[in-house]
């Protein structure tokens, strides 16, 4: 029985090596190269900045105030995402199983902005909701009598962070809707029956039923949360001064704006290495979830 076997899996080499082959190449030569940059002195209006820089590249980096203040900006802007997602998809996940007048026209509205483009759902907020003139946030302050709010000056990170969690809202309510969806319908029948009211029936019942999914929610934002650039570059640039300045467009400002090759792709590193252990984490931690 052996033998077959082990003929199988030799045979099937010739076939999957090629694509294993390419995916590799693929993935490590820009890995190699960024961390070759980031050990050399390279900037592209400096011709003359060469040589070996060693671990100057990073020192320089940790040693950097915008640095601290990026990584700040990424860790708040992750949790404050997560948190509003997922609370907000579960108790939208809980709202739209129920049965309701327009029930699949309102969970159609409510997942569309997924769809959306980055670039466009920032420009959308920029220009049509946050503006202090045109905006819509604006026009309904005024309409109480409030003074309107400059919300990308004013609360800059926080703008942000209400542009990302339109987007990924939807994702969340997606998953976890059709965790509430697989829900066995006798476990709330019979806990009503013993007179467990709805708030009873939420947490005990539903949130177990849906720790699984909120683990796989947790999991996918985080990886892509981790890379948010498209609606820092549209709407604040960063600014005012490094308040929505996160790591990816630290990376980008140092390589792209102040043509920092060498540094920026030590940034790059650090990114790597921050997005692995967070990865690393998770994953065990789902994996757990998963066991039981």
């Amino acid at each position: 029985m052996s033998t077959p076997t082990k003929g199988r899996r030799f045979n099937g080499l010739p076939l999957i090596g090629p694509s294993v082959t390419v995916l590799l190449i693929w993935m490590i030569v820009p890995l190699v190269m960024t961390v070759w940059f980031s050990l050399q002195r390279y900037n592209l209006l400096d011709p003359t900045v060469t040589g070996f820089a060693g671990i100057d590249n990073y020192e320089f980096l940790v040693t950097d105030p915008d640095f601290w203040a990026s990584l700040t900006n990424t860790l708040l802007l992750v949790g404050s995402v997560l948190v509003i997602t997922v609370v907000g998809g579960t108790l939208l996940a809980v709202l739209f199983d129920q049965p309701f007048p327009g029930r699949n026209l309102a969970r159609l509205f409510a997942i569309a902005p997924f769809f959306v483009m980055p670039t466009v759902a920032a420009l959308i907020w920029k220009n049509l909701m946050m503006h202090p003139i045109y905006g819509v946030f604006g026009a309904v302050a005024r309409a109480f009598g409030l003074p309107a709010v400059d919300w990308f000056a004013d609360h800059p990170l926080l703008s942000v962070i209400l542009i990302v969690s339109w987007e990924w809202l939807p994702f969340a309510l997606l998953i976890l809707l059709t965790a509430v969806q697989s829900l066995d319908r006798e476990q709330l029948e019979a806990a009503r029956m013993d007179g467990a009211g709805a708030v009873a029936q939420f947490v005990y019942i539903v949130l177990p039923h849906l720790s699984r999914a909120i683990s796989v929610v947790v999991m996918i934002e985080t990886i892509f949360l981790l890379t948010v650039f498209a609606e820092i570059y549209v709407t604040t640039a960063g600014g005012p001064g490094n308040a929505t300045t996160n790591l990816a467009f630290l990376i980008y400002a140092r390589a792209l704006l102040q043509y920092d090759v060498g540094g920026a792709s030590a940034g790059g590193v650090v990114a790597i290495v921050l997005a692995n252990i967070v990865a690393f984490f998770l994953v065990r931690t789902i994996a757990r979830r998963l066991e039981v």
